[in-house]
């Protein structure tokens, strides 16, 4: 998926909502502050088959400009290329219903030019195949073992409040969700859009 407009970057006054502990530093309020923060790894699980249906650059590439996402989000490969070279491990897992919606098709058509050649890892898990794990209500990433930020949505798909949860609880949930589906996932190299 586009990361910057829909899963990455919080728009202008949709910041992440932090959940107070007095006891910890402050909480960076950006996306790209919480992932360049990141010392070993960067881990996101999707699990929506649609995203911002009004998306500019999704309408764009249905009605065929297959445009070349590096060129649209150069800002992704070279902030996740800088941080991967740093040693800090970046993997994304995406669960999807299959037959693929047009977003998936969408998402995995991006994926090589963009989170690929950015230096990410990322697996799909057809939904099927998830039914027996215990999984989060929404989409979330997990920042170093230390921070969750989810990713919540309407029913539609659009983009709604990001929320960052430092509770360990909550952070081996998401752990142990995302490592589950991991195992389980096909690496994008193989997967095949049904």
């Amino acid at each position: 998926m586009a990361p910057m407009s829909v899963e990455g970057a919080a728009p202008a006054g949709m910041e992440p909502k932090t959940s107070p502990d007095p006891a910890r530093e402050p909480v960076p309020q950006s996306f790209i502050e919480l992932l360049e923060g990141c010392e070993r790894s960067a881990v996101h699980l999707e699990m929506r088959d649609t995203y911002t249906p009004d998306d500019p650059d999704y309408r764009r590439w249905l009605a065929g400009d297959h445009f070349d996402p590096g060129e649209r989000w150069p800002e992704w490969i070279e902030t996740v290329g800088r941080i991967v070279a740093r040693g800090v491990e970046v993997r994304r897992a995406r669960i999807v219903s299959e037959p693929v919606t047009d977003y998936v098709r969408y998402e995995h058509a991006l994926t090589d030019a963009l989170n690929i050649v950015s230096g990410e890892s990322v697996r799909w898990l057809p939904r099927r195949e998830a039914s027996d794990l215990a999984l989060p209500g929404n989409d979330f990433w997990v920042f170093d073992d230390r921070l969750v930020l989810f990713n919540h949505f309407a029913g539609d798909g659009s983009s709604g409040e990001k929320e960052i949860r430092a509770e360990r609880a909550v952070i081996d949930l998401c752990t142990s969700a995302f490592d589950a589906v991991w195992r389980r996932a096909t690496p994008h190299t193989q997967y095949r859009i049904h």
